[in-house]
């Protein structure tokens, strides 16, 4: 290894320390240091024994680091019993440099010179060229527990791919922030699939990416109900009632907009929402995820009309903010700041259902729907029923009884999955 590259690599170390923000303060204390161990971890442990003497591809970004803050990337390049020749790039691509949406090309590693492949740009779906003289595909990135974060999308056309080219697959495990119980929202109506919703999973499925990979195999929900030579390399550690901050690992930003683990309970509040563009959710602004409102809207009335409802864990203060870009740049909004006062017991997917419906209770005359982004708020939803019913001026109650259905039978469905306590 070259002078140059090893400075590089203690730079991109520095910035992945630098990165794992501390977590905002709740009623709850964190526990101690768990010690979770991340697949990664396991692997290593377990020198590699999935991986020993095979031709590997790393489907990953920044977030696959070990405990201590190593790359995934440069662990198993420097590995003698590990053949890394290929990297793959989701959204936001291999180092997470690609804003939200963003186009990804191929290009060439500037760290280690291995290929990278793109998974978001021409392809979602790893090629039979791109899989070529390959023995095994390995997934490690951090999901944050909400269907419409792409990257469990990239792990369900990979997975499928893999299979399609008999390569075996192998699943470097790691946290759901929102714990592994918390289930919400319908799951997904399968007329509505997309990059942003491609499972027939709830909003919030309450699974590691390992457990979610073990369904969608044993469920035979790949094209052509095919099978993947699957193996999961799992936690140490990890108990499903643990929220990221129980588990002694460091936070690193799963994409631009999510820079903190709380951050994730906060999308998962007001990210439907924010697809329409009608409400700005703090994107843009200091406070992604964490903000509903838009110009003209009296912070006040809508603060006092959400805190009226006395929502378990929740409370709203009133807030002006100017956003620097997305929705609303450079002009003043009027809303609230959500601040989680217990997120045990928040239902956290049926507040921005709360906000549009206060919204439309202080302001009736502002428009939800009626635009080009209608489409995409179905796709996020997972159906089209929740915009209807806004739409015809049904209470919030039916609204929420129809984002609950469903839920019961998922439960019940992922219980043969389960890889921990």
């Amino acid at each position: 290894m070259t002078t140059a590259t090893a400075g590089t690599r203690t730079l991109l170390t520095l910035t992945l320390l630098l990165a794992g923000a501390a977590d905002g303060t709740y009623a709850q204390t964190p526990a101690p240091n768990a010690g979770v161990q991340p697949g990664i971890d396991v692997l290593i442990a377990d020198r590699f024994q999935p991986l020993a003497g095979k031709r590997v591809g790393l489907i990953t970004n920044p977030t696959g680091v070990t405990s201590d803050l190593r790359s995934t990337i440069d662990v198993l390049y420097q590995t003698p019993e590990v053949q890394l020749v290929t990297l793959f790039g989701p959204e936001h691509g291999v180092r997470g440099e690609v804003t939200a949406g963003g186009n990804i090309a191929d290009a060439s590693d500037p760290l280690t010179g291995l290929p990278i492949r793109s998974l978001y740009g021409k392809h979602r779906k790893p090629t039979p060229e791109m899989l070529a003289g390959l023995d095994v595909l390995v997934f490690d990135i951090q999901d944050i527990g909400s269907r419409s974060y792409t990257y469990i999308s990239t792990m369900a056309v990979a997975l499928e791919a893999a299979a399609e080219n008999n390569i075996a697959f192998v699943v470097l495990d790691r946290p759901n922030p929102l714990t592994g119980e918390r289930i919400e929202g319908r799951p997904l109506d399968l007329e509505y699939k997309s990059f942003v919703g491609y499972l027939p999973i709830p909003y919030v499925h309450g699974l590691t990416v390992g457990e979610l990979a073990t369904m969608i195999n044993g469920e035979g929900w790949l094209a052509g109900a095919v099978r993947c030579d699957l193996h999961v390399v799992r936690m140490k550690g990890w108990r499903r009632d643990m929220w990221f901050d129980q588990t002694g690992l460091k936070w690193v930003l799963t994409s631009p907009h999510i820079p903190r683990a709380d951050t994730a309970l906060f999308y998962a509040a007001t990210g439907i929402m924010g697809e329409l563009r009608v409400l700005s959710e703090g994107v843009g602004y200091t406070l992604p995820f964490e903000l509903a409102g838009a110009p003209g809207l009296d912070p006040q009335r809508l603060a006092d009309e959400l805190n009226r409802r006395q929502l378990p864990g929740v409370y709203f203060r009133p807030l002006l903010w100017r956003p620097y870009y997305a929705s609303y740049a450079e002009q003043t909004c009027g809303g609230v700041q959500l601040h989680l006062t217990n997120r045990d017991r928040v239902e956290l997917t049926a507040l921005q259902f709360h906000v549009m419906d206060a919204v439309r209770q202080v302001n009736p005359d502002r428009k939800l729907f009626g635009n080009k982004r209608d489409r995409m708020f179905d796709k996020v939803c997972g159906t089209a029923r929740i915009r209807q019913l806004f739409e015809q001026g049904r209470p919030l109650d039916e609204i929420l009884a129809v984002w609950h259905e469903g839920l019961d039978e998922f439960r019940m469905l992922r219980e043969r999955y389960l890889l921990y306590d």
